[in-house]
């Protein structure tokens, strides 16, 4: 599955992404990135509250308010410039904070690299997804397809950094992905 990844990554998501930087100026491309990030922004926000981190859910309702409106639907981040923080919390990282364990490592087509509980908790985000509950399927598909062009042309600096440091692709993926969600669920 790995390898399936990569060679899609090569042959086709990796050089669309490449063309959506090379045609898009930076102001658009970080007002569709700021765009899903208010989207995320309404999820995390539950996540922190399901965490026990009542602060971190109200600042991220708050991002999420701010950012739709004085942000124009999230183009314009104004809550980072208000001061108020970014957070990155998903249903995986809850299922960790209460306890249950990671279970074996995993990589799933497309999505890539996982643990049993981030997999359960992807199931959830995915079924929360707002983008995911368009009923309009032509908006639906074209909007998970940018968000996953986006997400891809953002990592493409972290490309070169893969390249360089890894003697083996997949057991640096691995345990970088591993590190990071660890970090992630414990704060």
């Amino acid at each position: 599955v790995f390898a399936f990844n990569d060679g899609l990554d090569k042959i086709l998501i990796k050089p669309v992404a490449r063309g959506y930087e090379a045609i898009l100026p930076g102001p658009v491309r970080t007002g569709v990135s700021n765009v899903y990030g208010n989207i995320a922004d309404l999820m995390i926000s539950v996540n922190s509250l399901l965490q026990g981190k009542p602060v971190d859910a109200v600042g991220d309702a708050a991002r999420f308010a701010f950012n739709s409106s004085f942000g124009i639907l999230g183009i314009f981040d104004v809550a980072t410039e208000m001061g108020i923080e970014k957070h990155e919390e998903d249903f995986g990282q809850t299922f960790g904070r209460w306890g249950a364990g990671t279970g074996p490592y995993l990589v799933l087509p497309v999505y890539g690299p996982r643990n049993v509980r981030d997999t359960f908790g992807l199931v959830l985000d995915s079924a929360a997804d707002p983008v995911g509950g368009i009923d309009h399927v032509p908006t639906r598909n074209s909007m998970t397809a940018i968000r996953l062009i986006s997400e891809r042309a953002n990592l493409l600096p972290a490309d070169k950094i893969i390249e360089e440091a890894a003697l083996d692709k997949y057991s640096y993926i691995r345990d970088a992905y591993l590190q990071r969600r660890r970090s992630l669920v414990y704060d």
